[in-house]
């Protein structure tokens, strides 16, 4: 390995921007793979097709490259300076989940990644391949094993020198490089981040139902949403951060670094998102993660959130999208408008 050390590839990865690394065998979570099988015989991965697909992989590592002996696991903070809850208020606006109000984050964490993954070759030699969030890799188990943090009862990391808002990478190697020790939960008696979904979207602590969170409904889930969920998506059009946000570790939660992750969508009003047509949606999130589900899709949450609103004069907002071609968009629409027609006459918002 050419002399490299443990303690230099740490120091680099702190130079690079990210806020924490560790190391651990590819076959460090053979209990993930029971846990992803009970998940899916459940059918609480909801449309998401793929993680059945490859569950093989996504179950074992070592299966997905046989050839690596080491993974790094690698947190990058985009902790927000205010309240990502604060805009639930403001019904009049869409709330969008702070990882996706700055740049796409796959694209900037991945190239740090392979800045940090060619550094390692010219250093120690062998061979890596790299991971965002975008091949079947089991991210958060093996970063509790890597000693990052921990899956908290909401089945996110954390980590008492993290909080929860971090984005993680992975650096597969061949190289042979000291594991880690695994994290331990310290989430304790605490059940904030269970108490807090609207949804109620955890079966039991440290289980998702994806099928009744509003990140999947509002990100992943195509179609139509089921009427018993609707009212309760509020005015998130775009993920949902309760659970996150109530977190009592966030008051340790690393800071971020990254310019790219500062807001710049801010709180957009429900009436100008619900007149974006195709081009004028591709216009207006180029570089956003928000770009990957679609005009069709954001118009559909927007107009949940308008039917959420309580405000009339958003009425004709959705009027105007009844017969829109996408069938999802129209239903949302007609379900909308009679939300708002059941408001008093008085009611002017």
């Amino acid at each position: 390995m050419k002399g490299l050390t443990k303690e230099q590839l740490v120091a680099r990865a702190l130079e690079e921007g990210f806020v924490k690394v560790g190391v651990c065998r590819p076959d460090a979570v053979p209990e993930a793979a029971g846990r992803l099988r009970a998940f899916l015989a459940d059918g609480r991965h909801g449309q998401m097709g793929w993680m059945a697909e490859r569950e093989a992989w996504r179950g074992n590592p070592s299966a997905l490259w046989p050839e690596a002996r080491s993974v790094i696991m690698l947190a990058e903070a985009y902790t927000p300076e205010d309240d990502p809850m604060a805009g639930l208020a403001q019904r009049d606006r869409g709330v969008v989940s702070v990882y996706a109000q700055g740049k796409d984050y796959h694209d900037l964490v991945k190239r740090r990644l392979k800045r940090l993954g060619r550094w390692l070759i010219d250093q120690g030699g062998g061979e890596i391949k790299v991971f965002v969030d975008t091949a079947p890799v089991m991210e958060k188990p093996l970063a509790q094993a890597a000693g990052l943090g921990w899956q908290g009862k909401h089945t996110n990391l954390l980590g008492r020198d993290l909080g929860n808002w971090v984005f993680l990478g992975a650096i597969f190697t061949t190289l042979e490089l000291e594991p880690d020790a695994p994290e331990a939960s310290h989430c304790g008696t605490c059940t904030a981040c269970l108490d807090i979904c609207p949804t109620r979207a955890f079966p039991a602590p440290y289980q998702l139902d994806a099928r009744r969170c509003i990140s999947y409904l509002t990100i992943e889930h195509s179609g139509p949403v089921d009427h018993d969920l609707r009212a309760l998506i509020g005015n998130r059009i775009y993920g949902c951060d309760d659970c996150l946000a109530v977190c009592p570790w966030n008051k340790f939660a690393a800071a971020a670094r990254e310019v790219g992750y500062q807001p710049r969508l801010g709180l957009p009003e429900l009436s100008d998102l619900a007149q974006l047509d195709d081009a004028g949606f591709r216009a207006r999130f180029a570089g956003s993660p928000i770009k990957r589900i679609g005009r069709d899709r954001l118009v559909r949450n927007v107009l949940y959130a308008v039917g959420n609103s309580g405000i009339s004069k958003l009425r004709p907002v959705a009027e105007a999208l009844i017969g829109d071609p996408d069938e999802a968009v129209s239903d949302a629409a007609v379900w909308a408008v009679g939300r708002l027609s059941q408001l008093p006459d008085a009611e002017v918002g």
